[in-house]
């Protein structure tokens, strides 16, 4: 289990065609573990089947495709497999193991074993739930000397990330694709969002795009893009020493070429949502200087909006699923986004005033 096996290698032209169900049946028993594992607790995501022992922990993603995402094959898998071992070593080294097939004999399945390859699990350290940085923020127990660990360690990260070179026209044009991809969903009438709140923001997010675009522009000439972590939120963020941050987007590097100052924007978006805007502020004003902010030019206000604006349509859209899961949550999270973007975006107006 101490190895990362090559995916192409191990993926036979001919192999057995085990349907899904019964590979969750298989992992949620622990005698098909290795070692001594007495239970497994089975989570389904909406990508993966998540198989949680007494120490480790295994990931199945599920053969699934959508429009940002194609898990369908199983060398597509492979690959999703060893990218996301691969990039979350660059913030979590200690919990990503190993990346290990699910292999089918005449015997039946097995982790690891000796038959052909069926899938493919990503291997991980289990974290204690408590030691998250969502829950020290729910608890209200987060310390200051936590979040500056925090901070350092993102600016570590930063520092070391490969830039990613990107055209002015084009960064501009994705943003524009982004900002009403998210009118599109949260405008949909089966959703019952207020539109009108909705295109007030958007229209002030294109504004911003139309008069500050030189602002981006710049940020582009300055290499800030780097290869990013992508979902930077305070459920993948450990309070352990060192810290630990889990769950990269591995799955399009597109969408991980970011502006550092983005993605804390987004973490100071996610800990205000939970209760502790301060934790945020305190993450900003320590990586201000490293990450070149400049609070007068609105760039942080913008970007905090499109994130709040994201994570509403993110979260409204698993209504658009055929049978969503806990559909009761989603329109309440959607319109606590809606209301972050609005108190932004009135921000955001008030600077756009200004020459």
């Amino acid at each position: 289990m101490d190895r990362i096996l090559d995916a192409a290698s191990r993926i036979e032209t001919l192999r057995p065609v085990v349907p899904v169900e019964d590979k969750v049946a298989f992992l949620s028993d622990p005698q098909h573990f290795p070692g001594k594992v007495r239970s497994v607790e089975a989570r389904e995501t909406h990508m993966s089947w998540v198989f949680l022992t007494e120490d480790l922990v295994y990931k199945l993603k599920k053969p699934v495709r959508f429009a940002y995402l194609d898990f369908s094959t199983l060398e597509r898998r492979a690959a999703a497999c060893r990218a996301e071992y691969e990039l979350n070593r660059r913030l979590a080294p200690n919990v990503y193991l190993a990346v290990a097939p699910l292999t089918a004999s005449p015997e039946g399945l097995a982790v690891d074993g000796d038959g052909a390859v069926v899938d493919w699990l990503v291997v991980m350290r289990r974290l204690a739930l408590e030691r998250s940085l969502e829950a020290a923020l729910l608890t209200r127990r987060l310390q200051p000397v936590q979040v500056e660990r925090i901070a350092s360690t993102l600016w570590e990260f930063y520092r070391h990330a490969r830039h990613v070179l990107v055209q002015p026209a084009r960064h501009l044009l994705d943003w524009r694709r982004a900002i009403g991809a998210n009118r599109s969903v949260l405008c949909d009438p089966r959703l019952r969002l207020p539109a009108g709140r909705i295109g007030w923001i958007v229209t002030l997010q294109q504004r911003f795009l139309s008069e500050r675009a030189e602002t981006l522009a710049a940020r582009l000439r300055a290499g800030r893009i780097v290869d990013a972590h992508g979902d930077l939120r305070p459920e993948h963020v450990w309070l352990t020493d060192p810290v630990t941050i889990i769950d990269c987007l591995e799955f399009d590097p597109r969408l991980r070429a970011l502006d550092p100052l983005d993605e804390v924007a987004f973490l100071h978006l996610e800990c205000e949502r939970l209760g502790a805007r301060w934790a945020g502020e305190r993450i900003r004003r320590h990586l201000a200087a490293a990450l070149g902010e400049d609070r007068a030019s609105g760039l942080f206000l913008f970007y905090r909006s499109h994130r709040a604006m994201l994570r509403a349509r993110l979260s409204i859209a698993h209504l658009l699923d055929p049978m969503p899961r806990m559909p009761e949550k989603w329109p309440r999270q959607a319109r606590h986004y809606l209301r972050l973007a609005a108190q932004d975006a009135m921000q955001l107006e008030q600077l756009l005033r200004r020459p």
